[in-house]
């Protein structure tokens, strides 16, 4: 796991941009990906759909794979609020719901995407700190340990307890 902090400005999306190809390359320079790349945005794009679709994005539905991604993404509870559960359609950009969930059913996607690298750009403010805790601890330290974690954070406390820190 990699953690990538810096301030307001200093480059840390433009660093993740590069990586899923999104800047154009300068001079001879040369990104070497190895794996299928999940990325969570710091602003989660949610469609005008159910919480199910937004999750699957157009994948066949695997309920093991499914309900392993609703759980360590933290929406169990969220669930069984909505009247119709995870076939709640939530609205044009997810305005039914809150940043925070918005911010989990994007995780929830990238989980069940099957990738190799996770690029999480600053998930866990989004949510409360109980939350936060479960998805640092649980859902990324322990689910995702066999898979290559991009973090980027502001948290100091997230931070000391990865594997590598980069500093813009």
């Amino acid at each position: 796991m990699v953690a990538v902090v810096g301030t307001f400005g200093s480059g840390k999306t433009s660093f993740v941009n590069s990586i899923i190809g999104e800047m154009n390359k300068k001079g001879n320079s040369e990104i070497a990906i190895n794996g299928k790349i999940a990325y969570t945005t710091q602003n989660p794009w949610i469609t005008n759909d159910t919480i199910r679709n937004n999750i699957l994005f157009g994948s066949e539905y695997n309920e093991k794979r499914y309900m392993e991604a609703i759980k360590y993404a933290c929406l169990e509870s969220d669930l069984v609020m909505f009247l119709h559960g995870d076939l709640t359609v939530v609205g044009k950009k997810g305005s039914t719901l809150s940043g925070g969930q918005r911010a989990r059913v994007s995780f929830a996607r990238a989980l069940y995407s099957k990738a190799d690298i996770f690029i999480l750009d600053d998930l866990l403010s989004a949510v409360d700190a109980h939350v936060g805790a479960f998805l640092f601890s649980i859902s990324i330290k322990e689910y995702l340990k066999s898979k290559t974690v991009i973090l980027i954070t502001h948290s100091l406390y997230h931070v000391k307890h990865t594997d590598r820190i980069l500093v813009f």
